[in-house]
């Protein structure tokens, strides 16, 4: 048949109304037609080749196939690209697409991008942070269904997936612990976000696990980065006893961390085990020896967040996924001091 195939082409060929084709094609529930209709439909509309208008077909069951994925900083950080992949993926999978908005943490470009997204009839919004933090759900966001990505909201009407910061952090800590270290140091982070918290709240649990008292003086704060991790690692390096096995936030710091040891003539990890969190390949694999680490389920939360926007949870869900633990070579048991 020249042309495109209309569903009048389907109907006269299968001697059935415009409509009853209609009802069949698009799996209209409730209505009366016999099995033998059904499949003459659809074995005709095989056989003529007719492929459905998406665009129409979406306006009358009020779907675009779309979802919209703003994001402050994820779509520039490359250690955090595996969120966008996830989500990719998971919406591919179920034929629906994937609409990327960067804001850049300017709240007037996030109005605009979610005013468009909702003029484009999304079928929901991933609203995704560069890091794990408690985030102000954009108002605009109310009129469709929304999942909060690497962040979560006081309003726990909204699902959300994040990492378990907690989980991660006992992790790390019963991984040096696991090899015999005893007296475990803390490079964490100064600022007061969720990982912060949950990563000092996982290595006293492990400590306490392991019947090791805590001591807060080998717990050091700093800023998140490499400068700030080499000031923390000194300052614990030098207490008397000194650690055997620093766990550090992030491989940001961890790589300070190496720094600071190096100076003060310590061998990683002979003298030193240094563990850290991220799994950024770029540090874990370019410093020597290569970084044993904790990773962030980049992907998983990414799949996992497209699975609970479709799935339309009620009540909301709130979802920790696992950060597994990636062994290198910075971990050995302690030296015989």
């Amino acid at each position: 048949m020249a042309g495109r195939v209309t569903i009048k082409d389907v109907a006269e060929a299968a001697a059935v109304s415009v409509t009853t084709v209609s009802h069949i094609l698009n799996e209209v529930a409730g209505k009366r037609i016999s099995p033998e209709t059904r499949r003459r439909v659809v074995d005709t509309a095989k056989r003529l080749g007719y492929a459905p208008n998406d665009l129409a077909r979406g306006l009358r069951l009020q779907r675009s196939n779309t979802i919209g994925f703003v994001s402050d900083e994820i779509a520039t950080t490359p250690f955090a690209g595996r969120i966008i992949l996830g989500a990719q993926e998971a919406a591919a999978a179920r034929g629906l697409l994937l609409l990327m908005l960067n804001t850049g943490g300017d709240p007037e470009l996030e109005r605009k991008e979610i005013e468009v997204l909702l003029q484009r009839q999304v079928d929901g919004v991933l609203y995704a942070a560069m890091s794990h933090r408690v985030v102000r759900v954009p108002d605009g966001l109310g009129a469709v269904p929304t999942v909060l990505l690497d962040c979560r909201s006081d309003d726990l009407a909204v699902s959300s997936v994040v990492p378990d910061e907690e989980q991660g952090g006992y992790t790390a800590t019963r991984a040096v612990l696991d090899h015999g270290h005893r007296r475990v140091g803390l490079v964490n982070n100064a600022e007061p976000i969720p990982a912060t918290g949950g990563r000092l709240a996982g290595y006293r649990r492990a400590l306490a696990e392991a019947g090791v008292a805590f001591d807060p003086g080998l717990v050091v704060t700093d800023l998140c980065d490499t400068a700030g991790g080499y000031r923390a690692a000194r300052e614990i390096l030098r207490r008397d006893p000194r650690p055997t096995a620093l766990f550090c936030f992030n491989d940001r710091m961890a790589m300070g961390a190496y720094r600071a040891a190096a100076e003060l003539g310590l061998a990683i990890p002979t003298d030193l085990s240094v563990i850290g969190f991220d799994n950024q390949e770029l540090i874990c694999e370019g410093v020597f020896p290569a970084l044993t680490t904790v990773a962030l389920p980049h992907y998983e939360m990414g799949a996992r967040a497209v699975e609970l926007l479709l799935g339309k949870v009620s009540p909301a869900a709130h979802e920790l996924l696992r950060c597994p633990l990636v062994t290198r070579a910075s971990v050995a048991p302690p030296p015989r001091l």
